[in-house]
């Protein structure tokens, strides 16, 4: 009998700590998904700080950052227009990995570009980021996306200051 009662013991002993080991782990579970909820919190914070400070600033992939570029000069004198979108989003496919990219990079392109009225400062932001992340052909690409992005009718008197800013600033010899 004495070693039934033991048996017993022993398995209701393993038992309460079972259990409480599976308590335990899953304490540790909610504390690791409230630690993942609060850095999440923190990052968008950051994130709104620093769009609130400037929307260029905030960009961090280059696909964005050239359609914010190309669409600031195309549209520094004019409204955004469907057609500009239009021809904006042709050249935004051909540098971006999906047609998802693509939307992501026009919406936050116009969003950005209705919030900074200064064309230079975003030429400042947005090349400095590229600056280092294209190569000389890929810079050389990027000035072409604006020039036909921009047809010539549209071209305000600002255009080739603006393009010629943008090639000093991607570290490219300007032209005479």
């Amino acid at each position: 009998m004495h070693i039934l009662i033991a048996i017993v013991g022993i398995v209701a002993a393993a038992a309460f700590w079972w259990y409480r080991i599976q308590y335990m782990g899953k304490a540790a579970g909610e504390v690791a998904d409230a630690i993942g909820h609060v850095r999440g919190n923190i990052r968008r914070n950051a994130m709104r700080k620093k769009s609130a400070i400037s929307p260029v600033t905030a960009i961090d992939d280059p696909v964005v950052a050239a359609a914010t570029l190309i669409l600031a000069i195309a549209a520094e004198d004019a409204l955004i227009s469907d057609e500009l979108e239009e021809r904006l989003r042709l050249e935004v496919a051909t540098i971006a990995a999906s047609d998802r990219q693509v939307d992501e990079a026009v919406v936050y392109a116009k969003w950005a570009t209705n919030q900074v009225a200064d064309v230079p400062i975003v030429i400042d932001k947005a090349a400095a980021l590229l600056k280092d992340k294209l190569s000389e052909h890929e810079k050389e690409q990027l000035l072409g996306m604006v020039q036909n992005v921009t047809l010539r009718e549209d071209r305000h008197h600002m255009f080739e200051r603006r393009i010629e800013l943008l090639r000093r600033k991607l570290g490219l010899i300007v032209r005479d």
